[in-house]
């Protein structure tokens, strides 16, 4: 097959091991920075273009869109669907992954384990935002953060509101969510592929900070998944309509609360920390899928 990883780094460890396991599995792979893509459109003829050329006879891709080309490496994974190119990750799924109210909102339509959030405006009464998550200390979140960024926990109600109305001022759309005590500085990344986990790691914060994420210091380990976690993580995947995705987990006294589900999920620190071969799984679902029909994106939201 022909085989097409749109990535703004191809020094990047899954990048470049994606395109190590396609290859020796006798599939011809190129490596393309989305970012430098254009296109035309016009009616019944979709067409790439990258350094030239059009981009032709393509089997399949594989989006690695970073967060902040959401909106133009989505375009390009659209443009590709029109061609009626397979992705291990719809551009409609991307964009829904990306906007992390929305994707809670469908989380819990799904019966997906979330943290209790509240949405709101400058128009509201903060205190009550505050109670309505459970009350201090609580989670504040920007709503297209990334990588642990945006996320405050404010320990009062005065640190809360403080919060709150500095990002009203900044025209920043931010939810409030429970703090997850019982769970504080870790979390669990399964990977998913195909409807079922193919690895799992354990993030740990180094230094008392509230989140883990390896982005801000947390460091991985393995962990062993309970049924009821790896049930959470395939029903989370599929609730974002995301075949191939990273879905973060905390471990709550209530059960697995789903915090994010990742389409670009990085497979370095699970694949050096379980030793297990997560990219050949992505490319053995795309052998499987490829050349089948279409599926159609059933999330309607």
């Amino acid at each position: 097959m022909k085989l097409v990883i749109l990535s703004k780094g191809p020094a990047n460890y899954t990048t470049k091991r994606l395109k190590e396991e396609a290859q020796k599995r006798g599939h011809e792979v190129r490596v393309i920075d989305y970012a430098k893509c254009y296109l035309t459109i016009e009616k019944g003829n979709p067409v790439v273009y990258y350094k030239g050329e059009k981009v032709i006879s393509v089997d399949a891709i594989i989006p690695r869109i970073g967060h902040r080309y959401t909106m133009y490496g989505s375009a390009v994974v659209r443009q590709f669907e029109n061609q009626g190119v397979f992705t291990t990750a719809n551009s409609i799924a991307i964009v829904r992954s990306r906007d992390k109210l929305r994707a809670n909102q469908l989380l819990a339509k799904a019966g997906v384990g979330i943290p209790k959030t509240v949405f709101a405006r400058e128009t509201a009464d903060f205190e009550e935002v505050v109670e309505l998550a459970g009350g201090p200390p609580v989670v504040i979140k920007v709503a297209r953060g990334t990588h642990g960024t945006g996320v405050v926990l404010a320990e009062t109600r005065k640190a809360a509101k403080a919060v709150m109305q500095a990002f009203f001022a900044q025209n920043v759309n931010f939810f409030v969510q429970e703090f997850i005590e019982e769970s504080a500085g870790t979390d669990i990344r399964a990977l998913v592929v195909g409807g079922r986990v193919v690895a799992s790691i354990k993030r740990q914060s180094l230094d008392e900070d509230f989140r883990s994420n390896t982005h801000q210091g947390g460091v991985g380990k393995t962990v062993k998944l309970t049924d009821e976690e790896k049930k959470t993580a395939v029903k989370a995947a599929r609730a974002m309509g995301l075949p191939v995705c990273g879905v973060d987990m905390m471990r709550s006294d209530k059960g697995p609360v789903v915090l994010e589900v990742n389409s670009s999920a990085s497979a370095r620190t699970p694949e050096l920390i379980t030793g297990r071969n997560v990219v050949e799984k992505i490319i053995e679902y795309i052998e499987q899928n490829a050349k089948g029909r279409r599926r159609k994106d059933r999330v309607g939201a």
